[in-house]
Parts: C-alpha cells; structure tokens; sequence
C-alpha cells in the first residue's frame, strides 16, 4: 500500500532558507555602514575652501579735517598698512574731485610740516583711525615748467634786444652807431648761461616730489624777465659805453666767466649722482680728478659758488649797473640757499661737511 503524504498547507509552511537569507542581508547592511563610517572618519576633517578664510589684514581709517576750521572733510576707509600720503592723496581726490593730489597738502599736526608723498600710513598710526589736517596748496606746477618756462623767459628777451627792434630803439641811431665785439660777447655768454641751464634741467637735475605752487613760477618769471629786460636794453642799446680797461678787462672777466659756467655744469653732474658706491645710499660727493669739482674740499654748496661767480664776471666784462644790481641781489639769494642746504648737509653728513663753508671758500 502506498503511504498518502499530506501535503503542508501554504498558511503553516516556514522556509528555512528564506528566513536565514532576510537575516544575512540585515547583517552586511550593518557592517557596509559601519565600513563607510570608518573611511569617513579615516579620511580627517574636511578642510574648508580657500574662498571662506577670512583676511587678518588690518585697514586703516584716515579722517580728513580742514586746518583752518577743524570740521572733517572726508573719511577715507580701507586704507592698507603698505599704502603712503601719496595714495590718500589719491583717495581723497576721487570723493573730493576739485583737489587733484598735488595741490593736497596733509599734516599730522595742525602747525606741523606736510608730510612727504612717501612717508606710510603705517608709520602714523597710533590706533586704527588717524586723522590729518588738510590745506589747499592751491594750483601747482611740475619743477620742470617751473624751471623751462623760468630760463626760456630770458633767452629770447635778451635776443629781442640784441637785434634792436624797431619798437625798442630808434633805427637812424641804431644804423649810426657801431656795436662794439663786447656786446656781441655778452649776448653769447648770456644764451650760453640760460642753454646751460634748460639742458640740465631736462637731463641732469633731478627734482622731488615734483611740484610747486603756480604763484612761485610767476613770482621767478617775473623778477629774472624784469631783470633780463632791463640789462638787455642798456648792453644793446646804441648809446652803450664799452668798458673802462677795454680788451683787458673784457677779455679775463669772459675768460672767468666760461670757467664758472664750466664748474657749475659739472658740479650738477656730481651732485646728480650723489650716491654710494655700495648702492643706494645717498652721500656727500667728494672731489673727482676733474679740477672743477675741488671746490667740494671748501665749500658744500659750489655750484652756487660757481652762479655767483658768473654773474660777477658778466657785471665787470659788461661793466653796467642793472647787471652788477642783479648780480648782488642774487649772491644774497644764492647764500640764503647755501645755508640752508649746508644745514641740512650737517645732520645728514656731519664728518664730511664739519669743516666746510656753505657758499664762500674760507681756508682754515
């Protein structure tokens, strides 16, 4: 006889192996994550994105006050510890327009000097708000218009008088009276000074920081075009009397002439290049094999030396009183500079300079 099986009803039925299979997947779920959790941590903190650093810069508030009424103008933010006068002087000029950075004078100090273009914020601070006080220097000029149109003036006034305009003098007299070769000579001395004087101002003189107020100019253009046109007149005009030693005293006094004006050029030249050997460093300059630049053992101003000199010489070749007036007038103002740049030369270069006049050799 066969055995009936009764065969398991679907409701009373358990599977074995699907049950051990739904705990097996439970399992690796687990230990997947807790792998992943691993490598998360193994790989370190996330580093945040250079973009989300914050700057440690400090900036500066500079606060801008009238001088005369002490009430703020302007406050220039975000100033940079590296930034200098010169780049407030720009800043201000953009909220401020109709005060362009030249004519910008600032001062720490309310009777204090102006600051230098170069001088650093940084170097002023005391906390991060620094307050100047600000003066209208008013409309300025670059030092080479200054200069240009200074020594132009007279070059071609004095060639307006030379060749005797018809405006100037009378033109019966002028064809009568012969030139004597000592007129000639000094319109030859006196364009060869002011040539000296435009070509070292365009490729030797080296000028700081770079303006000068307009009045200056015409108060310089008005007294050496006065002086010029004064002296041209009486030197040209066809009544002039020639020197009382003649050929002699024309011939030395023209001679002394050249040399100053030689001395001058090449005191320039050395005073341009008035810096050390090892680099940078500003010095005094000492004397050279060129004969010209010995004066510098006596005196620590000689190209003023060598100026007085030329209009000494130019007053006894020419022998006339509006060149020995202007002559005087500028030995006093020449000695006025030298001592005030023999000054300075003693707190920058003491050893060298102790012993040396200013303007005028003296032997000790």
């Amino acid at each position: 006889m066969l055995k009936r099986q009764n065969p398991s009803s679907p409701e009373h039925s358990r599977d074995p192996a699907a049950d051990g299979g739904a705990l097996s997947m439970s399992h690796n779920d687990s230990r997947s994550l807790l792998n992943l959790s691993q490598l998360v941590l193994s790989a370190g903190q996330i580093k945040p994105s250079p973009a989300l650093k914050h700057s440690k810069i400090t900036y500066f508030e500079v606060e801008i006050v009238d001088m005369q009424s002490k009430k703020q103008i302007c406050i220039v933010d975000k100033v940079p510890p590296a930034s200098t006068i010169l780049d407030v002087k720009h800043k201000f000029h953009k909220a401020c327009p109709q005060w362009y950075p030249s004519r910008v004078g600032l001062q720490l100090e309310r009777n204090g000097p102006f600051l230098k273009d170069s001088v650093s914020i940084q170097s002023l601070a005391v906390s991060s708000i620094i307050t100047l006080y600000f003066t209208d220097l008013g409309q300025q000029v670059g030092w080479t218009t200054f200069f240009l149109t200074e020594y132009t003036g007279p070059l071609l006034i004095y060639l307006l008088f030379y060749i005797r305009l018809s405006t100037i003098y009378d033109q019966v007299e002028s064809r009568k009276n012969f030139r004597h070769p000592v007129v000639h000579l000094a319109c030859f001395c006196h364009c060869l000074h002011y040539i000296r004087h435009l070509l070292e101002t365009l490729f030797v003189h080296k000028f700081s920081e770079g303006h000068t107020p307009l009045k200056n100019m015409i108060k310089g253009c008005a007294f050496y075009w006065g002086f010029t046109s004064w002296i041209a007149y009486y030197i040209n005009h066809p009544r002039y009397t020639p020197p009382s030693f003649g050929h002699k005293q024309v011939s030395y006094a023209a001679l002394a002439f050249l040399m100053c004006e030689a001395g001058n050029h090449f005191i320039n030249v050395a005073l341009s290049h008035q810096t050390s050997s090892e680099g940078n460093k500003t010095c005094f300059p000492s004397p050279t094999y060129n004969p010209f630049t010995w004066l510098f053992l006596l005196v620590s101003c000689p190209n003023y030396t060598y100026e007085a000199g030329s209009w000494i010489s130019f007053t006894v070749m020419t022998q006339t009183l509006p060149v020995g007036i202007f002559a005087f007038l500028m030995v006093i103002q020449m000695s006025l500079w030298a001592q005030k740049k023999h000054k300075l030369y003693l707190k920058k270069f003491y050893p060298e300079v102790r012993r040396k006049a200013a303007m005028i050799p003296i032997i000790f």
